[in-house]
Formats: structure tokens, sequence, C-alpha cells
């Protein structure tokens, strides 16, 4: 519960840079995390270099922390490696939660950056990391050592707690 509640959306970053290490890490945790049929539709794009992150803040609106962050790791998912159509969205989404919790865990920083299903973002997206036709760009993840410091977030509302029915 630790990791879950320090986990917070960093924007801001060091320039140091991510040890390849660390960054399997990131990775191995995405593929950990479950999915429909065990399907495992997702494909992801580790992305260092600066002009690509560059590009990105040109394409997504609200990716202007990539102009500083040393990493982004693009979530997406295959469509040709659907077995339950329409689950990968869910199993994409559970794999994007996932790094940014082992980045919490590893003493990195993250948010999580919308991109499906706004279509001028999977467009855009598609397009600058030339992604085959059959795969959809789903979210990215910024990451590094981060430069500013959010206090746990204590978010449960039993308000919105329901037992049985409504």
């Amino acid at each position: 519960m630790d990791t879950i509640r320090n986990r917070r959306s960093i924007r801001k970053y060091t320039a140091q840079l991510v040890p390849q290490e660390l960054v399997t890490r990131l990775l191995e945790a995405a593929m950990s995390a479950p999915s429909a049929g065990n399907e495992q539709p997702w494909e992801f794009i580790v992305i260092t270099d600066r002009e690509v992150l560059q590009a990105i803040t040109r394409v997504h609106p609200y990716s202007q922390m990539l102009k500083e962050a040393p990493l982004a790791v693009v979530v997406c998912g295959n469509l040709e490696r659907e077995k339950y159509p329409g689950f990968w969205v869910e199993d994409c989404s559970a794999a994007t939660e996932n790094i940014l919790l082992e980045a919490e865990e590893i003493g990195l920083g993250g948010v999580w950056l919308g991109v499906y299903p706004h279509d001028e973002r999977v467009k855009g997206l598609a397009e600058l990391l030339r992604l085959p036709s059959s795969v959809v760009p789903l979210s990215i993840v910024a990451l590094g050592y981060p430069a500013e410091k959010k206090p746990p977030a204590e978010r449960f509302d039993p308000s919105r707690v329901h037992t049985n029915r409504w």
C-alpha cells in the first residue's frame, strides 16, 4: 500500500539518465499486468531520443514534460493479438499502471499521458513512431528521476462505496 499511496503524478525530472536495468524492471512490471484471457496484447516503445521526445510534444498537447523527461514508454495495443475485442484497452491500462507503480518503487517519477481514444493523438503518434496499422497507442508514460516531491495522496472516500446495491 505504501507504493500505491506514495505514487503521484510527477511532471518535473532531473537530467539524470535512467539506466537500462531500471527500464527493464519497468517493462517487466508492465508485462506482469493481468490481461483478458491472458492475451497480453501489449507492445511497448521505449523512447530516450531527445528529438523524438520533443516531437511528441507537438502531437500531444499535454506532454510538455517530455521536453525534460529523459525517458518515455509508449504503451500500445496490438489488435492482431486480441482474443477478446476491446479488452486491449483494459489490459494496456493495467500495464500502464504497473509501470507507474514500479517507477515509484525504484525511485523514479512518472505521469500517465492519455492518448487513446483521442483520434488526433492516436494518428499523430502512430505516424511519428511509424506504428503498424494493427498497433494503437493507448498511453505515454513520462519517466525520470523526480525533481519534485509530492506528499502521499489520501483519496479514500467512503461515500463512494456501495454495498450489494446502489
